[in-house]
């Protein structure tokens, strides 16, 4: 079942649910709206092909802005620190506006009950032009869904916990 603004509201005035810092205006009909953070991570150039055994290395830019070229990838973080109940999970859905403009959100927008942290954003630019992004600026929806029974193991995994932007750890995973 998806949420409701007076159920999110609930949740948050319970202590249940943690958005920080909640924008006043941020929760919408069905879902809360999140903002663009200042770090971002961008693939170094490698020589040769990305591998899920092999450590990624990105570069890191902490910024007030930054431009995504025609038809890159990039990772950014949200503003707000979520912390889900065990019970929720939640979708991390891109913004009409802005993917009118041909940027995408995500390309893994799932998020399992018990996480605790900032959402790291998968970003890509699939128009032929440059698009500036502005921290601060609402990127994207938070959509809750409650589960027919809390988690008999909420999240614990290699994400948990993130303040920050942070790059694949499929390399961590066992084959």
């Amino acid at each position: 079942m998806i949420l409701s603004d007076g159920t999110i509201h609930k949740l948050i005035k319970s202590g249940d649910l943690v958005i920080d810092p909640l924008e006043p205006d941020a929760i919408q009909p069905a879902s809360v709206d999140c903002r663009l953070g200042d770090h971002f991570l961008l693939l170094d150039d490698h020589n040769g092909v990305l591998t899920f055994n092999d450590e990624i290395q990105y570069r890191e830019k902490v910024s007030n802005e930054m431009i995504i070229a025609p038809h890159t990838f990039l990772l950014a973080t949200t503003i707000e620190y979520i912390k889900l109940p065990e019970g929720y999970s939640a979708f991390v859905e891109g913004r009409s506006s802005i993917g009118r403009m041909g940027l995408f959100i995500q390309n893994a927008g799932w998020v399992d009950a018990g996480f605790e942290g900032r959402i790291t954003l998968e970003l890509y630019n699939a128009n032929s032009l440059p698009i500036r992004l502005e921290t601060g600026r609402r990127i994207c929806q938070l959509v809750f869904c409650r589960m027919d029974q809390p988690a008999k193991q909420p999240y614990q995994g290699k994400y948990q916990g993130q303040t920050v932007s942070v790059g694949s750890r499929i390399f961590q995973d066992q084959a």
